[in-house]
């Protein structure tokens, strides 16, 4: 498979941030998370990195990455600000085998899920794969390696301790269009570009 820079692609994916006092809360269960699992059985989340995916576009040819903030550009300034709230810890595919640890994120109003579709659907011509059939709201944790079901029973015990909790609410009054470049120790996560949402 060719590489970057013989293809001139970028790596991208459209994302709300996550402000520091919910993050730092975040950051508390996934310390709890971790001390129920051994040392390598998941590869846990930088908290840098804890961000709410709207859409994954895989690689982008880098001629087209102005017209496709272009397009971001529009759906957000059409789009109202959205109130978040970060509550509980969920797994995909489920709680039994788990293959993705995540805090959920939503906004009882449903405005985040029509913000999604929208750039779900006008990202799509640029975006290498077609989505997911299903958006679920949530931050990223961990991506199990291999788990012991002694272990994916202690997470799911931890999951229903903490399944009320509140994590914190914040306005989200921007999307971003961030690039993911793989490194041998992980991914690394760089800002393209910033969209207002209507306030």
């Amino acid at each position: 498979m060719a590489d970057e820079s013989s293809t001139g692609s970028l790596r991208l994916f459209v994302a709300i941030p996550m402000p520091e006092p919910v993050r730092h809360k975040v950051i508390g269960v996934q310390g709890e998370l971790q001390q129920l699992v051994s040392r390598d059985a998941v590869r846990w989340t930088k908290p840098e990195q804890f961000h709410l995916t709207l859409r994954f576009l895989g690689d982008v040819p880098a001629e087209r990455v102005p017209a496709l903030q272009e397009a971001l550009n529009t759906v957000c300034l059409g789009s109202p600000v959205l109130r978040l709230r970060a509550q509980g810890v969920g797994f995909f595919p489920n709680a039994r085998s788990p293959r993705v640890i995540w805090v959920g994120v939503g906004d009882g109003e449903g405005l985040l899920l029509d913000l999604q579709k929208k750039i779900a659907d006008t990202v799509g011509p640029f975006a290498e794969k077609p989505g997911d059939e299903k958006f679920v709201g949530h931050v990223t944790l961990g991506r199990v390696k291999f788990l012991k079901r002694p272990e994916a029973e202690k997470l799911a015990a931890h999951a229903q301790v903490v399944k009320d909790r509140l994590f914190g609410e914040w306005t989200a009054n921007e999307v971003e269009l961030m690039r993911s470049e793989l490194t041998p120790t992980g991914a690394s996560h760089t800002l393209l570009a910033a969209f207002r949402l209507k306030t």
